[in-house]
């Protein structure tokens, strides 16, 4: 009889065990109040005319014991961007991307895939994708900052996690993390964070006269 109540607690512990794990999934999943801080960042950034930033875009590889920090800058309008690093500039139009190498003066011409969400290719996207495909948890809170984490709910995607810092209360951009499966982190270190631009449409265009004698690559 003892041995049978064991077997039976055994199964009620196993039981109750496995109902934990799927409430503390789902809660990971639905948490309701880093959804609402999310909605009120992603809301303020996409009914702004324009979101500027200038960061310390760091790369951290594991793998390779390699650090590299370089200064960079962003301004993004709906689908629209140019970014500024160090050693190239990008400027996408909502269809057509333009690469440009200062030092190879050499300008290539693409129309990238629009599948393609990572922040070098779709710098907007970082307002949005907590919506679809990720779990979301708030993971912690300060009197300053608001910590999100996003984990992808498909096993097969290349991110082990995307971390950010929402300031408080002004729901700026504080910090941007990727970490990776190949043992690479990118974060974004965000110094400035600015609502108030209203961009021409030229500005997210390569303009050939700015740049002098380039050579030009269309792969489009």
């Amino acid at each position: 009889m003892i041995e049978f109540n064991e077997m039976i607690n055994k199964k009620l512990a196993c039981a109750l065990l496995i109902s934990s794990l799927g409430m503390i999934s789902i809660f990971a999943q639905k948490d309701p109040e880093a959804l609402k801080i999310l909605d009120r960042f992603s809301s303020a950034a996409l009914s702004a005319p324009s979101v500027s930033m200038n960061f310390d875009l760091i790369t951290d590889d594991r793998i390779e014991d390699y650090r590299n920090t370089v200064p960079a800058s962003v301004i993004i309008s709906k689908d629209m961007y140019k970014l500024d690093l160090k050693d190239n500039i990008i400027w996408f139009n909502g269809k057509t991307s333009w690469n440009y190498l200062p030092v190879e003066k050499e300008v290539t011409i693409t129309e990238p895939e629009k599948d393609d969400d990572s922040f070098l290719s779709k710098p907007s996207g970082i307002f949005t994708m907590y919506k679809k495909g990720f779990k979301v948890r708030l993971v912690d809170e300060t009197a300053e900052v608001y910590t999100i984490d996003l984990y992808p709910e498909d096993i097969k995607s290349d991110y082990i996690r995307i971390r950010l810092g929402i300031s408080k209360p002004s729901l700026d951009l504080k910090k941007l993390e990727y970490k990776n499966k190949n043992g690479l982190t990118v974060t974004l270190n965000i110094k400035d964070y600015d609502l108030s631009r209203k961009p021409d449409a030229s500005v997210f265009a390569f303009n050939k006269k700015n740049y002098g004698n380039v050579e030009i690559v269309d792969l489009r």
